[in-house]
């Protein structure tokens, strides 16, 4: 099943995500699950993440988020976890 993961960065907190980013890409890298993912823009500063997820239920979307480095150093203003069909690409 997919899951899109749209987080929203807290306002300020640009330091905090570049302080977690490499352990955060390491994540991805080290999970397996992200079928897509990227930084939310505003101009060229990231203010949040899409993560396209590849689970078996929503359960291990939780669990993936809940330890995603970014989260645990509270970068995070709001995440949420919604069902997606991929139709193009």
């Amino acid at each position: 099943m997919l899951i899109a993961l749209i987080a929203k960065d807290k306002p300020g907190a640009l330091q905090t995500r570049l302080d977690n980013r490499t352990a955060h890409l390491g994540y991805i890298e080290e999970t397996g699950i992200v079928a897509q993912a990227g930084p939310l823009l505003d101009g060229d500063a990231m203010i949040g993440s899409l993560i396209i997820l590849d689970v078996e239920d929503s359960a291990a979307a939780q669990k993936w988020a809940d330890n995603d480095p970014y989260a645990k150093a509270g970068l995070f203003q709001s995440v949420e976890l919604i069902p997606w069909k991929k139709v193009i690409g």
